[in-house]
């Protein structure tokens, strides 16, 4: 029980990380963010008269990543503790 505890905690510990990390990438790219505003006025292009409409990602995949991730983390900790114990 102890090895499933550690290993989900692993796994919420790299989800953390991974979305710590886009946030902090977005935030830097929108603080350094600056619009050159004179060679956007020379190059006009006309606007698309159609939508595009994408498909987004379920929110249970991040229940299967974070079941995968938890997997993985319990096969490392696993060799981890026959290799060195």
């Amino acid at each position: 029980m102890r090895l499933v505890l550690q290993a989900f905690s692993g796994s919420i510990a790299i989800h953390i990380v991974y979305f710590v990390g886009m946030m902090l990438v977005s935030y830097i790219k929108t603080r350094n963010y600056k619009p050159d505003f004179t060679s956007a006025w020379d190059n006009v292009e006309t606007l698309q008269s159609e939508e595009v409409f994408n498909k987004a990602n379920s929110p249970f995949l991040y229940l299967f990543t974070l079941v995968g991730g938890a997997v993985i983390c319990g096969i490392i900790i696993f060799t981890y503790k026959t290799l060195f114990n």
